[in-house]
């Protein structure tokens, strides 16, 4: 995605029911963990994973693209791959004491070899301690925040996306130079992520003399005409570091209703093609819109077939299934039984040359991809999303 607007990094980003899907997959890149090779792997290769997502709630189409795209890479890699790998689905529904619970069953199923998700950071602060316990391999496809992996607080969790630090800076510095905005609201929604997310984006505002002022507004909130009542003239941009997308289009209709003409900017959680759609906005995303990636024409044609239209939330999760699968693989291939320790071992050898995703994928030492890339896009007045070269 050469045209897109990237940044890399060297840093190296009540009860639930659970139920089992046998899947099968991968992309077709013939990349490998390890460097093993994904040629063949034992016939009698079987294992389980679970899958961490918010299959309903406040963000269930997001959550629903994830999962289908984690059932999309089983079912590409079994195939490929000659494995029996089965997908366990457990919904968070974006909560910290939901992902608890569904990790706390996971962890018991000694079945289950390693997990994709969970999809939000403040779940992932949740579960650390478990999985860290558990011996038990974690790849997200869309938690950023900065500490996940600082200094290796959790030396199970792996993740496919950039880090809060890398983003942040970034997407302030673009508003300094692009937008050039006297003053801006900047909105957290009192999560992890979008704390993080606001605390990196402010040093860059302040150094550029950009007036800030910082609100914070629960992601239960659904009428935000009183805080809108707060943007000044001088407001030339609203930064939104949300997951809701839907409270983002309430947001943006409260501005129109009183008339104010500020921009919105959003974050990753406000990629939703069909929830947001404020002509003018910009949004950033931790992964790119894959139909623009050569080589991934297969994969967005039978996704589209099989889901309809889709945003950057599932390719993420695609990516991490992936790397789960071919691990699996590479224990299989070496003659060995997939366990919760050699799928780690294999997980921290990944080394794959292409990806959905458009890059390699690669971990540091503290689980953080290393190259990781980010991209921007802006809303046009058909509502549809273009990226920003």
């Amino acid at each position: 995605m050469r045209k897109a607007w990237q940044v890399v990094t060297c840093l190296a980003l009540p009860a639930l029911a659970l139920s089992v899907a046998a899947c099968g997959g991968s992309d077709d890149n013939g990349s490998s963990a390890g460097g093993s090779g994904s040629k063949q792997a034992n016939a009698n290769c079987t294992a389980q994973i679970g899958v961490e997502a918010p299959i309903t709630g406040q963000v269930a189409q997001l959550g629903g693209e994830q999962l289908h795209f984690a059932q999309l890479a089983v079912e590409q890699d079994n195939a490929k791959n000659k494995t029996k790998i089965s997908v366990v689905q457990g919904d968070t529904q974006l909560q910290p004491a939901q992902a608890t619970t569904v990790t706390r069953q996971f962890v018991a199923n000694d079945k289950i070899v390693a997990i994709v998700g969970p999809a939000g950071s403040q779940e992932v602060s949740a579960i650390g301690t478990q999985i860290t316990r558990g011996g038990l391999a974690t790849v997200a496809g869309s938690a950023t925040a900065t500490d996940l992996t600082k200094k290796g607080s959790f030396p199970t969790f792996f993740r496919v996306v950039p880090r809060d630090d890398v983003q942040g800076p970034q997407d302030a510095k673009y508003i300094v130079d692009n937008i050039k905005p006297k003053a801006v609201m900047l909105v957290d929604d009192q999560t992890s992520y979008s704390t993080g997310l606001a605390d990196a984006m402010t040093p860059v505002l302040e150094q550029a003399g950009v007036k800030i002022d910082r609100e914070s507004v629960s992601q239960k909130q659904t009428d935000f005409s009183s805080l809108v009542s707060k943007v000044t003239p001088d407001t030339g941009v609203v930064i939104l570091p949300w997951q809701v997308a839907a409270n983002a289009q309430q947001l943006g209709e409260n501005l129109k209703e009183q008339n104010k003409s500020a921009v919105i900017f959003g974050t990753d959680g406000l990629y939703s093609p069909d929830q947001f759609k404020i002509p003018g906005s910009y949004v950033s995303s931790f992964a790119p819109d894959i139909t623009g990636i050569r080589g991934d024409e297969e994969i967005v044609k039978v996704a589209k077939e099989k889901f309809g239209s889709f945003g950057t939330f599932g390719p993420g999760t695609y990516a991490a299934t992936h790397v789960v699968n071919e691990a699996i693989a590479a224990v299989c291939k070496a003659g060995d039984t997939p366990s919760r320790k050699n799928v780690l071992e294999q997980i921290k050898k990944t080394n794959l040359p292409e990806s959905i995703l458009g890059q390699p994928i690669k971990f540091d030492s503290n689980g953080d991809l290393i190259d990781a890339k980010f991209f921007l896009f802006k809303v046009g007045d058909d509502g549809k999303y273009t990226v920003v070269p």
